[in-house]
């Protein structure tokens, strides 16, 4: 994998195994080999008590200068213990304890709280979902009083139950939900579910009891499941989502809920994985993002007990959401690998292993796939000439049943070419682009890797689908031509359509527009894995595009496709000399076994 420039992390440890967890697991890094410099800084109970504040100024700038943020865990107490543990010279001055976790999502905007919630045990039924929790607003919003103010007190005279009870004798919590809030939580976690595949989102609310506010969000989150027709989208009472995400994982797979009912269904869904000590997270905001295991501090489990499952999977997060995909995965397969096999264990998972052996076992793990991988790229031939020739000859809608016959997701959706009549068949370079957080001064040379593509290759942009900027036009189409490159698939916008077409080069993308994206993205990778909707695609897959869309066919199965497509065409080809003979369709289709045209003529069995 090729990275642009190395990546600053902002390390921030915290308390208690928070401490241990993070120090253990960060030795992944260098493991690795890559261009990623940590920076510790402070935060959580001890800097309360010295200074007065858990999440100093210093801490927030530094996480403002880096590219993301790791974050072990936080202890928090009440009011009344947290004034106690102050500094005797602090205690007479009214610092007032908020905890750190909720600073850093209001103050940097960080509204959505993502959960991941898999398998690692093989005992258990394969299940992948991801809970999604409001992170800013709901019942955690910070409206929380005790006595009640005045204008509030008022409120509730028009209640009957009410009216008889003195201001100190209740206490409120207000649940705070605005358009804009939920308007962009479903749009993220639509969005969410589509990048990762995922068929079904659900909104957990409870819409039968807080009907007012229910249906406030729920017009909200069906406006944005317009835009998705392609995802089932429901409503159901938050505590049947607790249920059924207990008794059928499985059938998930976006949940989306307000503050409160997102924090207790993450909890379950921990709770599903094996527990607090695999459950993985991230905050995310426009501008900022900060992973952490969920487990907190856990002061009473003692040294060299943790389990550092969870922050090992928190850090495959963060590595994925800076482009290292193959090694999150690979730290991801580690950690399940480590805990079935049972040798390196901690007492949570039914071990004796510490906190370092278990660590050093999922290190050394990762280290070994990572080899294994790299030892398979030598015996994996890349695909001959004559296979993309013969691929050549297809149509894609053959190609795709191939690919359905073998229940491999393969189509790009709606990407579509810029010319009719173009087909392209070649090994995929795969480029992917992220987004400036701060504009740069000067227009940035985003194409040069197109130096580094081979002859014959098909390029594959990943500007996540945006098509308000453009990262292809007539200079780097006319290096293209010049370099023999086979063709162009953008996931998101081109431009300078007109001379693109008149150049007759094959590109297919989801729009065009004439605004340049030189100060607004930049290109951060290469030769990466990238997951496009459903499709998962990795370097030198073959690309297949014509007027019906693009393919992805993986390498390996190249063959397999090739043999399958065939199969199909010869049994279309026989269904429409049997219908031009006479036989009716349904006839025919039944004779020639339409229902597995894949198959070899002389391994159906006839009817």
């Amino acid at each position: 994998m090729t990275c642009l420039t190395s990546k600053k992390i902002a390390v921030l440890p915290g308390d208690g195994i928070g401490i241990e967890v993070t120090h253990e697991a960060v030795k992944i890094f260098a493991a690795l080999g890559l261009p990623i410099e940590l920076e510790f800084g402070d935060i959580g109970w001890a800097f309360w008590q010295r200074e007065g504040n858990a999440l100093p100024q210093r801490t927030l700038d530094l996480i403002k200068r880096t590219h993301a943020t790791l974050l072990g865990a936080i202890t928090s107490m009440p009011k009344r213990e947290a004034q106690t543990a102050l500094s005797a010279h602090l205690q007479a001055q009214q610092y007032e304890y908020l905890s750190p976790i909720i600073q850093l999502r209001q103050q940097l905007d960080l509204y959505a709280n993502v959960r991941p919630c898999f398998n690692i045990k093989n005992n258990l039924k394969a299940f992948n979902l991801v809970i999604i929790r409001e992170n800013t607003e709901g019942l955690y919003a910070g409206f929380d009083y005790h006595p009640l103010p005045q204008t509030l007190h008022n409120l509730l005279h028009a209640h009957p139950k009410w009216r008889a009870y003195d201001a100190t004798n209740i206490s409120a919590t207000l649940r705070l939900q605005s358009q804009a809030g939920l308007l962009r939580l479903y749009r993220f976690a639509f969005a969410y579910a589509d990048t990762h595949g995922f068929k079904r989102v659900t909104l957990a609310d409870k819409p039968n009891v807080l009907r007012q506010s229910s249906a406030f969000a729920r017009e909200f989150f069906e406006q944005v499941a317009q835009d998705y027709p392609h995802i089932q989208a429901e409503i159901l009472n938050v505590d049947a989502v607790a249920l059924w995400l207990v008794r059928r994982p499985e059938a998930f797979g976006g949940v989306v809920a307000e503050n409160m009912f997102g924090d207790i269904l993450s909890d379950v869904g921990a709770g599903v994985m094996g527990g607090l000590g695999f459950a993985p997270s991230a905050n995310v905001g426009e501008k900022y993002t900060y992973f952490e295991p969920v487990h907190g501090s856990a002061p009473r489990v003692s040294a060299g007990q943790a389990n550092p499952s969870a922050m090992f999977l928190t850090c495959a997060m963060l590595l994925r959401h800076l482009g290292y995909q193959s090694e999150a995965c690979d730290i991801e397969q580690a950690v399940s690998e480590v805990v079935n096999t049972g040798k390196y264990v901690t007492y949570d998972v039914g071990g004796r292993a510490t906190t370092a052996d278990m660590a050093s076992a999922i290190i050394d793990t990762t280290l070994k796939r990572q080899a294994a991988k790299i030892m398979s790229t030598f015996s994996k031939p890349v695909p001959e000439k004559n296979d993309l020739h013969t691929l050549a000859q297809f149509e894609a809608a053959e190609v795709a049943d191939a690919l359905d016959s073998l229940n491999i997701e393969s189509v790009l959706l709606g990407i579509q070419p810029l010319l009719p009549g173009m087909k392209m068949v070649g090994p995929v370079f795969t480029v992917q682009y992220k987004p400036y957080h701060q504009k740069p001064e000067h227009f940035q040379n985003a194409g040069d890797y197109i130096d580094n593509v081979p002859k014959g290759a098909v390029i594959l942009i990943d500007n996540d689908g945006r098509d308000d900027c453009s990262t292809w036009g007539d200079i780097l189409t006319q290096v293209a031509i010049q370099q023999a490159i086979a063709g162009t698939v953008i996931h998101g916008a081109c431009r300078d359509a007109h001379k693109i077409r008149q150049l007759n080069y094959p590109l297919f993308s989801k729009a065009t527009i004439t605004r340049s994206g030189k100060n607004r993205v930049y290109k951060a990778y290469e030769q990466i894995e990238l997951r496009i909707g459903a499709v998962l695609i990795k370097p030198d897959d073959v690309i297949f595009a014509d007027d019906n869309g693009v393919l992805v066919i993986p390498r390996e199965h190249l063959p397999t496709v090739l043999q399958r497509a065939a199969n199909i065409r010869q049994t279309e080809k026989r269904i429409i000399k049997a219908v031009q003979s006479g036989m009716g369709l349904a006839a025919a289709r039944q004779l020639h076994r339409y229902d597995q045209p894949w198959l070899n003529h002389a391994d159906k069995k006839i009817c």
